[in-house]
């Protein structure tokens, strides 16, 4: 069998998985009620407490990651720093770099499986964890995602990357914002998706106010009621979530929230403490802001602020029954936007 079947064999093998994925929390759900032989029942409560699921569906999406050309490494930055990359297994000098950068809700391996796959056809992709995320770590006081933008790009350096493009969402995007402007000669185009930059006290405030709930109580969430609401709010459609069952985000907790819990705390104190600045610096790069109209917890109006702040190298694409969880609600229309922008193509619509 030569290399391109067995790249689709596994291609098709892992599309089945995904599509398995969408199911298996209905379907362990129902098995849960059905049995009523005390051994089954408790085979099943054992099953529902060891994080067997979530750990297999992260070793699912670790080989997945690696059929989409991508191996993980480690950089060492300093003597605390450390920053955990997915890169090219084999970087193509007809490429153009891209580097894609996660929010709040998990690992990038997590947040990209959607993309990782059309977005590392087209580029040599670079994917962090952002750091006190995954395997990404610092023994420095620093919270602030003025420091993680200068220690990505540090990493991204010592990768031997040269000039990139770079995609971020919602925590990703302003760390992203910020890697563009202090390093205008080294990054190319800038895509921002979902991410409240260059917002006033008063809009804060009021946000704050909407949302109605301590924001690190679900941004690092402790109960599956706290990870219900963060899905609840960061997902349009919503519906699945009565057929998930609360061991699975009890397992999820578990397996992503654990590890740096006070760090990532502190990261969220110092974004709702720090003074509140409209006059963020503009950038020099062309940039695509991309928001999903049902976004609840950055609606449309920080999006046309930013758009109006940034002027005419930016553009404003406002995708339709889309919630603030773009990249899982409609990847594949972003993923056309990324690739189109980045490549230079042009396309009329600002609502997709």
């Amino acid at each position: 069998m030569d290399s391109k079947k067995i790249w689709h064999f596994f291609s098709f093998y892992f599309s089945t998985i995904q599509i398995i994925f969408r199911y298996l929390f209905l379907i362990i759900q129902n098995l849960s009620r059905f049995p009523k032989h005390p051994f089954i029942r408790n085979a099943i409560s054992d099953l529902f407490h060891a994080p067997v699921i979530v750990t297999f569906m992260d070793t699912m999406l670790l080989l997945y990651f690696h059929l989409c050309n991508l191996s993980p490494c480690t950089v060492d930055i300093d003597d605390q720093t450390t920053i955990h990359f997915f890169t090219p297994n084999h970087r193509k000098f007809n490429k153009p770099n891209l580097v894609i950068i996660h929010g709040y809700g998990g690992t990038s391996r997590w947040q990209f499986v959607h993309q990782v796959r059309p977005l590392s056809n087209r580029f040599n992709l670079y994917v962090p964890d952002l750091i006190f995320f995954g395997k990404s770590y610092s023994a420095g006081a620093d919270r602030t995602e003025v420091f993680q933008a200068k220690y990505l790009v540090e990493g991204l350096k010592r990768l031997g990357v040269g000039r990139f493009s770079v995609y971020g969402i919602s925590y990703g995007g302003i760390v992203a914002y910020h890697m563009a402007e202090m390093n205008p000669l080294e990054i190319d185009k800038v895509v921002i998706v979902s991410s409240a930059i260059g917002y006033t006290e008063e809009q804060k405030e009021r946000q704050l106010t909407r949302i109605g709930r301590r924001i690190s109580g679900f941004l690092v969430p402790e109960s599956p009621q706290d990870l219900r609401f963060l899905v609840s709010l960061s997902m349009y459609r919503n519906d699945f979530l009565k057929w998930v069952p609360d061991f699975f985000f009890r397992q999820f907790i578990n397996a992503m929230y654990k590890t740096h819990r006070k760090e990532r705390l502190e990261m969220i104190e110092h974004l709702l403490t720090k003074d509140a600045d409209p006059n963020v610096p503009i950038l020099t790069q062309e940039t695509l802001i991309i928001w999903g109209d049902q976004d609840k917890v950055f609606p449309l109006e920080f999006a046309h602020q930013l758009h109006r702040h940034l002027g005419s190298k930016s553009k404003l694409v406002i995708l339709k029954n889309t919630g603030h969880a773009v990249n899982m609600e409609s990847p594949c229309e972003l993923n056309i936007l990324i690739k189109t922008f980045v490549f230079g193509h042009s396309y009329h619509m600002l609502e997709v």
